[in-house]
Protein backbone atom coordinates (compact mmCIF):
# COMPACT_ATOMS: atom_id res chain seq x y z
CA UNK A 1 0.00 0.00 0.00
CA UNK A 2 1.15 3.72 -1.33
CA UNK A 3 1.38 5.87 1.92
CA UNK A 4 2.90 8.88 -0.01
CA UNK A 5 2.67 9.47 -3.80
CA UNK A 6 4.02 12.62 -5.48
CA UNK A 7 3.30 12.96 -9.25
CA UNK A 8 4.74 15.27 -12.19
CA UNK A 9 5.48 18.02 -9.02
CA UNK A 10 7.07 20.81 -10.21
CA UNK A 11 8.43 24.19 -8.76
CA UNK A 12 9.83 27.79 -10.12
CA UNK A 13 12.27 29.70 -8.35
CA UNK A 14 12.09 32.93 -10.77
CA UNK A 15 13.63 31.66 -13.55
CA UNK A 16 15.31 28.30 -11.68
CA UNK A 17 13.36 25.10 -12.09
CA UNK A 18 13.97 23.93 -8.61
CA UNK A 19 12.25 20.58 -9.02
CA UNK A 20 10.85 19.37 -12.52
CA UNK A 21 8.31 16.62 -12.63
CA UNK A 22 9.36 14.57 -9.92
CA UNK A 23 7.00 11.47 -9.00
CA UNK A 24 7.81 9.49 -6.11
CA UNK A 25 6.04 6.43 -4.20
CA UNK A 26 6.56 5.89 -0.71
CA UNK A 27 4.94 2.51 0.93
CA UNK A 28 3.78 2.09 4.09
CA UNK A 29 6.45 1.53 6.75
CA UNK A 30 8.89 2.22 4.62
CA UNK A 31 12.15 3.93 4.86
CA UNK A 32 12.95 6.02 1.96
CA UNK A 33 16.31 8.46 2.27
CA UNK A 34 16.88 10.89 -0.39
CA UNK A 35 20.21 11.92 -1.55
CA UNK A 36 21.30 14.40 -3.70
CA UNK A 37 23.65 17.48 -4.14
CA UNK A 38 23.44 21.13 -2.39
CA UNK A 39 20.70 22.41 -4.95
CA UNK A 40 19.46 19.02 -5.73
CA UNK A 41 15.71 20.06 -4.97
CA UNK A 42 15.31 18.08 -1.63
CA UNK A 43 14.27 20.39 0.86
CA UNK A 44 12.16 21.61 -2.28
CA UNK A 45 10.44 18.70 -2.14
CA UNK A 46 9.79 18.36 1.22
CA UNK A 47 8.43 22.03 1.38
CA UNK A 48 6.50 21.14 -1.40
CA UNK A 49 4.79 17.89 0.35
CA UNK A 50 4.27 19.62 3.93
CA UNK A 51 2.57 22.69 1.95
CA UNK A 52 5.07 25.51 2.57
CA UNK A 53 5.14 26.01 -0.72
CA UNK A 54 2.46 25.24 -3.78
CA UNK A 55 3.65 23.33 -7.10
CA UNK A 56 3.72 24.95 -10.58
CA UNK A 57 2.37 21.50 -11.65
CA UNK A 58 1.98 17.87 -10.09
CA UNK A 59 -0.08 16.39 -7.57
CA UNK A 60 0.61 15.12 -3.76
CA UNK A 61 -1.64 12.43 -2.18
CA UNK A 62 -1.60 11.37 1.70
CA UNK A 63 -3.07 7.40 1.30
CA UNK A 64 -6.23 7.91 0.25
CA UNK A 65 -6.14 11.88 0.63
CA UNK A 66 -5.20 14.85 -1.97
CA UNK A 67 -2.85 17.26 -0.22
CA UNK A 68 -2.08 19.14 -3.19
CA UNK A 69 -4.18 22.11 -2.13
CA UNK A 70 -4.17 21.87 1.24
CA UNK A 71 -2.78 24.34 3.88
CA UNK A 72 -0.31 22.72 6.13
CA UNK A 73 -2.27 22.24 9.39
CA UNK A 74 -4.79 20.27 7.10
CA UNK A 75 -1.96 18.22 6.21
CA UNK A 76 -0.60 17.67 9.59
CA UNK A 77 -4.36 16.35 11.06
CA UNK A 78 -3.76 13.89 8.05
CA UNK A 79 -0.73 12.24 9.21
CA UNK A 80 1.99 14.23 7.92
CA UNK A 81 5.01 15.41 10.38
CA UNK A 82 8.00 16.56 9.45
CA UNK A 83 11.08 18.22 11.64
CA UNK A 84 13.80 20.67 10.23
CA UNK A 85 17.37 21.15 9.17
CA UNK A 86 17.25 23.99 11.86
CA UNK A 87 16.07 23.36 15.70
CA UNK A 88 13.02 25.16 16.08
CA UNK A 89 12.46 24.44 19.83
CA UNK A 90 11.02 27.30 22.01
CA UNK A 91 14.22 28.08 24.47
CA UNK A 92 12.69 28.78 27.53
CA UNK A 93 10.41 26.13 27.47
CA UNK A 94 11.50 23.24 29.70
CA UNK A 95 11.70 19.60 27.50
CA UNK A 96 8.59 18.32 29.24
CA UNK A 97 6.59 21.83 28.70
CA UNK A 98 8.14 20.98 25.21
CA UNK A 99 6.16 17.65 24.81
CA UNK A 100 3.13 18.61 26.57
CA UNK A 101 2.71 21.31 23.96
CA UNK A 102 3.31 19.14 21.09
CA UNK A 103 0.92 16.35 22.72
CA UNK A 104 -1.87 19.34 22.91
CA UNK A 105 -1.25 20.21 19.60
CA UNK A 106 -2.84 17.27 18.38
CA UNK A 107 -5.58 16.70 20.77
CA UNK A 108 -9.29 18.22 20.77
CA UNK A 109 -7.85 19.73 23.82
CA UNK A 110 -6.04 22.33 21.65
CA UNK A 111 -9.48 23.87 20.69
CA UNK A 112 -9.95 24.61 24.27
CA UNK A 113 -9.12 28.03 25.91
CA UNK A 114 -10.80 28.27 29.12
CA UNK A 115 -9.52 25.40 31.29
CA UNK A 116 -5.90 24.82 32.21
CA UNK A 117 -3.91 22.49 31.13
CA UNK A 118 -3.38 21.08 34.48
CA UNK A 119 -6.89 19.71 34.33
CA UNK A 120 -6.42 17.15 31.61
CA UNK A 121 -4.38 14.20 32.67
CA UNK A 122 -3.91 12.33 29.53
CA UNK A 123 -2.02 14.91 27.74
CA UNK A 124 0.46 14.75 30.96
CA UNK A 125 0.28 11.43 30.84
CA UNK A 126 1.09 10.92 27.43
CA UNK A 127 3.80 13.67 27.40
CA UNK A 128 5.36 11.69 30.48
CA UNK A 129 4.97 8.25 28.29
CA UNK A 130 6.78 10.24 25.44
CA UNK A 131 9.50 10.89 27.85
CA UNK A 132 10.20 7.38 29.49
CA UNK A 133 9.58 5.80 26.00
CA UNK A 134 12.78 7.88 24.44
CA UNK A 135 14.90 7.92 27.64
CA UNK A 136 14.28 12.35 27.98
CA UNK A 137 12.62 11.68 31.31
CA UNK A 138 16.11 12.46 33.33
CA UNK A 139 15.60 15.78 31.54
CA UNK A 140 12.00 16.50 31.59
CA UNK A 141 12.73 20.12 33.80
CA UNK A 142 15.65 21.29 31.78
CA UNK A 143 15.20 23.99 29.60
CA UNK A 144 15.33 23.32 25.53
CA UNK A 145 18.40 26.10 25.55
CA UNK A 146 20.31 24.34 28.32
CA UNK A 147 20.11 20.74 26.45
CA UNK A 148 23.18 19.67 23.97
CA UNK A 149 22.34 19.97 20.41
CA UNK A 150 22.25 16.62 20.23
CA UNK A 151 19.46 15.81 22.92
CA UNK A 152 17.52 18.83 21.24
CA UNK A 153 17.42 16.99 18.13
CA UNK A 154 16.47 13.94 20.29
CA UNK A 155 13.41 16.01 21.39
CA UNK A 156 12.38 17.04 18.49
CA UNK A 157 11.88 14.16 17.12
CA UNK A 158 9.80 13.24 20.18
CA UNK A 159 7.87 16.32 19.26
CA UNK A 160 6.68 14.59 16.13
CA UNK A 161 6.09 12.00 16.88
CA UNK A 162 3.81 13.15 19.61
CA UNK A 163 1.49 13.84 16.86
CA UNK A 164 0.83 10.47 15.77
CA UNK A 165 2.19 10.83 12.45
CA UNK A 166 1.82 7.90 9.52
CA UNK A 167 4.41 9.96 7.81
CA UNK A 168 7.33 11.80 8.73
CA UNK A 169 9.20 13.28 7.00
CA UNK A 170 12.86 14.35 8.55
CA UNK A 171 15.17 16.59 7.11
CA UNK A 172 18.86 16.00 7.84
CA UNK A 173 18.40 15.11 11.66
CA UNK A 174 22.06 14.21 12.29
CA UNK A 175 23.11 17.73 10.94
CA UNK A 176 25.87 19.23 13.01
CA UNK A 177 25.97 15.95 15.33
CA UNK A 178 28.98 14.22 16.95
CA UNK A 179 29.95 10.88 16.17
CA UNK A 180 27.99 9.78 19.53
CA UNK A 181 25.08 12.15 19.09
CA UNK A 182 24.71 11.27 15.45
CA UNK A 183 24.44 7.31 16.71
CA UNK A 184 22.12 7.79 19.43
CA UNK A 185 19.73 9.77 16.87
CA UNK A 186 19.99 6.19 14.00
CA UNK A 187 19.08 4.17 16.79
CA UNK A 188 16.27 6.48 17.69
CA UNK A 189 15.27 6.31 14.13
CA UNK A 190 15.76 2.46 14.25
CA UNK A 191 12.91 2.15 16.55
CA UNK A 192 10.38 4.14 15.65
CA UNK A 193 7.48 1.86 14.87
CA UNK A 194 6.47 0.09 11.35
CA UNK A 195 3.37 2.54 11.47
CA UNK A 196 5.38 5.52 10.85
CA UNK A 197 6.50 5.42 7.08
CA UNK A 198 10.15 7.58 6.78
CA UNK A 199 11.04 9.77 4.15
CA UNK A 200 14.57 11.09 5.04
CA UNK A 201 17.00 13.90 3.74
CA UNK A 202 19.93 13.05 4.89
CA UNK A 203 24.02 14.38 3.35
CA UNK A 204 25.97 11.75 5.88
CA UNK A 205 26.36 8.81 3.64
CA UNK A 206 26.97 6.51 6.97
CA UNK A 207 23.42 7.60 7.89
CA UNK A 208 21.72 7.08 4.98
CA UNK A 209 23.24 3.61 4.15
CA UNK A 210 22.41 2.49 7.87
CA UNK A 211 18.90 3.69 7.69
CA UNK A 212 17.83 3.04 4.04
CA UNK A 213 15.59 0.50 2.55
CA UNK A 214 15.30 2.70 -0.75
CA UNK A 215 17.01 5.63 -2.01
CA UNK A 216 15.99 8.61 -4.35
CA UNK A 217 18.11 10.58 -5.65
CA UNK A 218 17.85 14.01 -7.02
CA UNK A 219 20.06 15.73 -9.52
CA UNK A 220 18.99 19.24 -11.00
CA UNK A 221 15.71 18.83 -9.32
CA UNK A 222 14.83 15.39 -11.46
CA UNK A 223 15.05 11.91 -10.08
CA UNK A 224 18.25 10.52 -11.55
CA UNK A 225 18.11 7.20 -9.84
CA UNK A 226 16.17 5.16 -7.98
CA UNK A 227 16.37 1.76 -6.41
CA UNK A 228 17.54 -0.31 -3.21
CA UNK A 229 21.17 0.55 -0.96
CA UNK A 230 23.36 -2.02 -3.41
CA UNK A 231 21.77 -0.22 -6.39
CA UNK A 232 22.58 2.98 -5.59
CA UNK A 233 26.29 2.29 -4.71
CA UNK A 234 26.55 0.33 -8.26
CA UNK A 235 25.06 2.77 -10.39
CA UNK A 236 27.96 5.09 -11.93
CA UNK A 237 25.61 7.72 -12.16
CA UNK A 238 25.69 8.13 -8.76
CA UNK A 239 28.77 7.58 -8.32
CA UNK A 240 30.16 10.59 -10.04
CA UNK A 241 27.85 13.19 -9.06
CA UNK A 242 27.29 12.46 -5.12
CA UNK A 243 29.32 9.25 -4.19
CA UNK A 244 32.58 10.03 -6.20
CA UNK A 245 33.59 8.71 -9.31
CA UNK A 246 36.26 6.65 -7.68
CA UNK A 247 34.27 4.77 -4.86
CA UNK A 248 34.25 1.32 -4.78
Amino acid sequence: MTALRVEGLTHLFGGLRALDGVNLQVHVGERRVILGPNGAGKTTLFNLITGLLSPLAGAIHLFDHDLTALPPYRRSRLGLGRTFQITTLFPRLTVLESVLLAVQGADPARFTLVRPRTAYRHLWARAEQLLGEWGLADQREVPARELSYGEQRQVELVLALAGRPRVLLLDEPTAGLSAAETATVVAMIERFSRDVTVLLIEHDMDVALALAERITVLHQGRVLAEGTRDEMRADPRVKEIYLGADDA
